[in-house]
């Protein structure tokens, strides 16, 4: 099971559109929690944007104990130390992931609003970060959500579903069926 929590306000329509692209994408339920409070401590004032690996220990301390993956999704322009900006960050393997919806938005570039463009957008981000959390790395297959993305041109190429390579990878994992779900060549 997946769960997707908005830290801060974060669009509906936005978060609906995610769930589903993650849902179809994972083949598991996805469940919307309620708001967390961002962190405050997040903010980095000489950057003027906020910290993800504290978005993150947030996250950590809100997981619920059925889903076993949570993806927080912030308004907020985040950041690591060695990179100007993310567009999300997550464990590997791990049980928390958050996605910032700030330069998704055609508007932090300085171009015409499109709701459109940013569920899009943020449905294939969606799908990369909680394909960490699943164990996938950065695929070269460039259309497939799991490549690496450092601007808008490589994020708008990419499908929200994955590529038959890591499909086969996740289905692998033994996490992608539901509990007591039977796979081919299980016996009854």
């Amino acid at each position: 099971m997946l769960a997707v929590a908005p830290l801060g306000p974060a669009p509906g329509a936005v978060l609906a559109a995610l769930e589903s692209a993650l849902a179809d994408a994972f083949r598991l339920p996805v469940h919307r929690l309620a708001s967390i409070p961002e962190p405050g401590q997040a903010f980095d004032p000489g950057r003027g944007q906020w910290s993800s690996t504290a978005f993150l220990q947030v996250l950590l301390g809100r997981v619920p104990p059925r889903p076993t993956r949570l993806l927080g999704v912030t308004e907020r322009d985040l950041f690591v130390p060695v990179l100007t900006f993310v567009f999300g960050q997550a464990q590997l393997r791990g049980r928390v992931a958050v996605l910032s919806l700030a330069r998704l938005r055609p508007e932090f570039h300085g171009l015409p609003g499109s709701p459109a463009a940013l569920a899009r957008r943020a449905a294939v981000e969606a799908v990369h970060e909680v394909g960490h959390l699943f164990g996938l790395v950065h695929c070269p297959d460039r259309r497939c959500p799991m490549s690496l993305s450092i601007d808008l041109a490589d994020l708008d190429g990419k499908a929200a579903t994955p590529c038959p390579a890591c499909r086969l990878l996740l289905e692998e994992g033994g996490e992608m069926h539901p509990p007591g779900a039977r796979t081919e060549g299980d016996r009854p």
